[in-house]
């Protein structure tokens, strides 16, 4: 299967008052064509930095991309003029961002902020475009489109800006789709109908999706590969399949631990992760999850761990506890 984004050795730096954040440190990961990846984590542990380095939309000051290639279809998105970025984004690399009512712009009708990117990358006159606006209104599950059309944005509900959202992200049949947080602020409910237009519309387009999230429930729904990130590296990838029935990591495993399950007996409390993420103004010299970890060695406060593969279906994590070096590192 072609790949179509690449973000290699990816760092990313925040210049702050005490120093410089590391927000992201090193992330390596792909997406293939038609596939759903999910990029998950707590707060604070890079999912989002990274899904706008991919956008190119940090400020600058005072974010720095320090280091690192993100190649799409063959080109490097951190290396083109910001006239040439700026025709990838919506035509080629569509973007749903968290909160929908920030934004979205409360003084134009949705129609027309659908049909913005309609006339700037398709070319077309007000009357195509309408009629595309109105058809991806209707494709979304938003009802009365031809009404909606000419609305503005507070005269929805959550879930249909969140709706309104994707039809804009989809309205130039993107190859790749970001959605950053796109449940967050949902129901249950609404978060059910979301993740099934997601779906339907990369079936139905063939469109690649990249998916950040804290919920594990999500992902299990929608994608085929997880990305776990922690304190702004890449601690564990794989299928999703092999990912929740095996975790690696320990990080990994107290994520699922955390997470409400139908199957677990009535009344079980979860287990949280005890402690909190390390403060990347002065990240550790070891693992990041050494503090937290149960599992700790003396090697993970000192040495950093790569990556390495931990299973048949390409499955890696980095951790000490499946380094090929370890016995010799402990030693």
């Amino acid at each position: 299967m072609e790949t179509i984004l690449r973000v290699s050795d990816l760092h990313v730096s925040f210049a702050a008052r005490g120093g410089k954040i590391r927000a992201v440190r090193g992330v390596n990961f792909e997406v293939k064509r038609g596939e759903a990846v999910a990029i998950v984590g707590e707060s604070g542990s890079g999912k989002s930095v990274t899904a706008q380095s991919i956008m190119r939309l940090l400020p600058s000051p005072p974010s720095r991309i320090e280091k690192g290639s993100i190649e799409f279809k063959g080109r490097n998105l951190l290396k083109l003029p910001e006239r040439e970025m700026e025709a990838v984004r919506g035509r080629d690399i569509g973007m749903i961002f968290q909160d929908p009512m920030t934004s979205l712009n409360p003084t134009m009708t949705v129609g027309r902020q659908i049909t913005e990117g309609l006339f700037k990358h398709q070319g077309m006159n007000r009357t195509e475009a309408r009629e595309r606006a109105v058809e991806l209104l209707r494709l979304v599950g938003i009802p009365n489109p031809e009404k909606r059309y000419g609305q503005y944005p507070h005269s929805f509900s959550g879930g249909m800006r969140q709706r309104a959202m994707i039809a804009i992200a989809l309205a130039c049949n993107p190859s790749l789709l970001i959605a950053d947080e796109p449940t967050t602020a949902l129901d249950v409910t609404i978060q059910s109908q979301i993740l099934r237009v997601m779906k339907e519309m990369q079936e139905r387009f063939g469109t690649s999706i990249i998916l950040i999230t804290h919920d594990l429930g999500v992902v299990a729904q929608l994608c085929d590969r997880v990305v776990v990130m922690y304190a702004g590296q890449v601690v564990e990838s794989g299928t999703t399949w092999e990912l929740f029935r095996n975790p690696q990591h320990p990080y990994t495993r107290g994520l699922l631990r955390s997470m409400p399950r139908l199957d677990l007996p009535k009344g079980k409390p979860l287990i949280p992760i005890e402690g909190t993420p390390p403060d990347l103004l002065a990240p550790p010299p070891g693992c990041a999850f050494c503090a937290r970890c149960p599992e700790a060695m003396e090697v993970c406060a000192d040495r950093d761990p790569e990556l390495v593969p931990v299973g048949p279906a390409g499955q890696a994590a980095k951790c000490w506890l499946h380094h090929p070096l370890a016995k010799e590192a402990v030693r």
